[in-house]
């Protein structure tokens, strides 16, 4: 490490220079001594000294290895996606950043479609998720929301933003579409997997149970591919998070491809998600989240991305129904 110093000279005492380069050579020495000890007996790979507060929090496999792994769907702007560069931006990356600073580490986001995460997270292949997932109680027990059987062992939430559904179709052609029951009869385009999938499924069933026409769903791996299929008069609509419908719909061609129609539903939380009995990583993380929020960058964050309608005053854990 280096000492910082100030060399002392004068014509007018020659001769106390040889002097003077000892007491600094002397004082080197012991401050060399010194850091290096306190450096061996620290224990935290200097996380106190670089300012991570949070940092004793963690699990201490996770400390040494200095980075968490984040499974991601990274095509669901504006919570996480590929700018013209590549590079992974979007809330969660900036938040992840943010918590990042708190815990002493780095978050690494790694691909992966959206109905393969928890399945990461159980395989290993990830420490969390973070993909604009929707905190629910079938999620968090590891429930198949069709069959009503569990599937897994299911994993804890660390709730950090709120968010609705919303419907929006192709600019210009909003087909008189201002409810979910307006659906029955039409063809949905969704992302598989997601909460609006779910509500998608469960608004078929109401068309069938009301005896009306059938609400045809269509689901890909990623939204820009449900888009897509929008676009190209395969499918009457689109459900996505309100945050990434509002983005489409005023980034999209420029903000011509599509609008939204009628009100954002089923408000419920984002969730960081973590493994069942990963409980020390899951309360680092919540106590990181709750730091960014009262420290203020939490709210800088969503302002950035415009969506600041969504934000919470504090993290909870398994808050989601």
């Amino acid at each position: 490490m280096t000492a910082r110093f100030t060399r002392r000279t004068s014509a007018a005492h020659s001769r106390l220079a040889v002097v003077g380069t000892l007491a600094v050579a002397g004082a080197l020495l012991v401050t060399g001594c010194g850091d290096q000890t306190k450096s061996k007996d620290s224990g935290d790979s200097g996380t106190k000294e670089s300012g991570a507060p949070l940092a004793d929090k963690l699990p201490q496999a996770i400390r040494d290895k200095g980075v968490i792994k984040v499974g991601s769907d990274i095509a669901y702007a504006p919570v996480e996606f590929k700018d013209g560069s590549g590079k992974t931006v979007g809330i969660d990356p900036d938040l992840a950043d943010a918590l990042g600073k708190q815990l002493g580490v780095r978050f690494e986001f790694q691909n992966g479609t959206f109905d393969t995460l928890i399945g990461g997270l159980a395989a290993k292949r990830y420490d969390i998720a973070m993909s604009a997932m929707t905190d629910t109680k079938d999620r968090q027990e590891g429930i198949d929301g069709d069959t009503g059987k569990k599937v897994g062992a299911g994993v804890d939430f660390v709730d950090y933003f709120t968010a609705g559904v919303s419907l929006y179709t192709n600019k210009g052609d909003d087909q008189s579409i201002t409810t979910w029951d307006d659906l029955c009869g039409k063809t949905m385009a969704v992302q598989r997997n997601t909460f609006s999938h779910d509500l998608a499924k469960d608004q078929a069933k109401k068309c069938e149970k009301a005896g009306k026409k059938t609400l045809k769903i269509e689901d890909f791996a990623t939204n820009p591919e449900a888009e897509t299929r929008m676009r190209s008069k395969g499918a009457n609509i689109v459900s996505a998070d309100f945050p990434i419908a509002a983005y489409s719909v005023k980034n999209s061609g420029g903000g011509e491809y599509f609008e939204i129609v009628g009100d954002q539903v089923e408000a419920g939380p984002y969730g960081i998600a973590v493994a069942k009995g990963n409980d020390e990583l899951r309360d680092a993380l919540q106590a990181a989240v709750q730091a960014v929020i009262d420290n203020g960058e939490y709210q800088k964050i969503i302002e950035k991305w415009g969506v600041a309608d969504g934000a919470v005053t504090k993290s909870t854990i398994n808050g989601g129904s």
